[in-house]
């Protein structure tokens, strides 16, 4: 048996609903403060429940305190009529009790078990003042409310009346307002889930509405989508799907434009191989001219084979983005191997192909990219330089290649140096579009060496410039140079 979210050998992770995640963090907090808002609400009740019981008590504790006196000596006296006690044993709930004593302690009527009250609540100084705290009696919670009472001013002797009662109108009381506010709730919640959820539905139709368009759009219909028509914050993600769709129409328009270049440009070689071959099958050519149709099929089968691997090569330069696999290289170690290949070539056109440059074993001449590709752009410059300077009498053709590191930045430098007939100043960026060569040179060529080059450069981190290797002097020759990145 498979695991859940199991396919093959691959684990796909679950996806989440946009709309059931907004709906637990809207309705999570609820829930979660709910049980909060009931234990407020208790101890709100509590509070409200205590209010009219606690008037009562203090309405009796000053009744009971006009009726203490003093007597003859001076001492407290008090005389509770029969209507009076049986008023506060009338309460058919709750337990009443009531207690004074002197300032001696001397019992002078109700309950004597009634608690004393303690701390702050038995300073006597505090006259004409009633106090209410929370006690028990009998082992049952009660509400005492005490006052004490001045006597004697002359000698300053006091009483204390007490009167207590037992909590359970109030306890009945405080259930009684939790049923009334939270009864209720038990229907606004549902009721609030509800809402919410349409709420979503309705917050989320125009996602459902943008799906919906996306959907009805033609294969080939890459126009941008209205951003208005969204909400303000679908709007980037708007914008950024429009400026993918600029990029994905700007990428397709290059691939048609390269494979119609393409197409054309192997159509001449190929067009110069079918011509040659129904030359050499005529029964009447003489062996001469078959040596030199099977020299011209040559030279064009070379001639389409290069464009070929050009086209390569660009393709995986222009494909490779991320995916290429990047190890240290050896900048000069490359170098040095692109120009053993290229001594034949340059010595069949009598040039002088050389180094300048700094030594493998340095430090900083190594670059984390991929070696292949680096190499394709280093014999894609050496070739440009070859094909494009020519020997004479009178002067010698010379391409110099050099790796430098830059003695500030520390970046490292790959120029290739020719004094051919360089390159005017407003043809140095055309020359880096696919099939572009340049008038006058009569040099056979795909046109495709020099965007390669910037191609794989710019894979890389690093940037292409062209100068004249010789400004002010004619010819000037060309001047490539990469700068790769400086390393971090």
């Amino acid at each position: 048996m498979k695991p859940l979210g199991w396919t093959g050998q691959v684990f796909r992770r679950e996806q989440r609903s946009l709309f059931g995640e907004i709906l637990d963090w809207m309705l999570t907090p609820l829930l979660l403060l709910w049980p909060f808002s009931l234990a407020l609400t208790w101890l709100v009740a509590q509070g409200l429940a205590n209010k009219p019981f606690d008037r009562a008590l203090v309405y009796n504790v000053q009744a009971l305190a006009q009726l203490v006196k003093a007597g003859p000596d001076g001492r407290a006296e008090f005389s509770l009529p029969l209507p009076a006690s049986q008023l506060l044993r009338a309460d058919e709930t709750d337990l009443v009790y009531f207690q004074v004593r002197s300032e001696a302690g001397v019992h002078l009527s109700g309950d004597r078990d009634l608690p004393l009250p303690t701390g702050e609540d038995a300073d006597m100084g505090q006259d004409s003042q009633v106090h209410i705290r929370d006690d028990e009696m009998g082992g049952l919670p009660v509400r005492v409310a005490h006052i004490w009472v001045l006597v004697d001013p002359g000698r300053k002797r006091h009483a204390l009346v007490q009167v207590a009662e037992t909590r359970e109108k109030r306890s009945v009381l405080a259930a009684e307002i939790i049923k009334g506010v939270m009864l209720p709730q038990f229907a606004i919640l549902p009721l609030t889930v509800v809402l919410v959820w349409l709420a979503l539905v309705h917050g989320i139709k125009p996602l459902s509405r943008l799906e919906e368009r996306i959907r009805a759009r033609k294969s080939d219909d890459l126009s941008p989508l209205d951003d208005k028509a969204v909400p303000l914050e679908v709007a980037p993600l708007v914008v950024s799907v429009n400026d993918l769709l600029e990029r994905l129409k700007d990428s397709i328009s290059t691939q048609k434009r390269f494979l119609a270049d393409a197409a054309h440009q192997l159509k001449t070689p190929l067009a110069g191989l079918r011509m040659q071959a129904d030359l050499a099958q005529r029964s009447d050519a003489s062996e001469q001219e078959l040596k030199q149709s099977l020299l011209l099929i040559g030279r064009a089968s070379v001639q389409a084979t290069h464009t070929v691997n050009q086209l390569l090569a660009l393709a995986r330069a222009e494909g490779g983005g991320g995916n290429v696999g990047r190890t240290p290289c050896n900048l000069v170690t490359i170098v040095n191997e692109v120009l053993q290949d290229s001594f034949v070539r340059a010595m069949d056109k009598g040039l002088d192909l050389g180094y300048d440059g700094v030594e493998a074993q340095m430090r900083g001449t190594s670059v984390l990219g991929n070696a292949t590709l680096l190499k394709e752009m280093v014999r894609n410059l050496v070739d440009n330089a070859i094909a494009y300077t020519g020997s004479s009498p009178e002067r010698q053709g010379v391409v110099t290649v050099r790796v430098l590191v830059d003695p500030y930045s520390r970046a490292l430098v790959l120029q290739v140096e020719d004094n051919g007939p360089g390159i005017p100043a407003d043809e140095r960026e055309r020359v880096f579009q696919p099939f572009y060569r340049a008038l006058g040179t009569n040099v056979d060529g795909s046109g495709l060496g020099l965007p390669i080059v910037r191609e794989i450069a710019q894979l890389h981190g690093a940037s292409v410039s062209i100068d004249a290797s010789h400004p002010g002097h004619h010819p000037p020759g060309a001047l490539f140079t990469v700068r790769f990145a400086v390393p971090a």
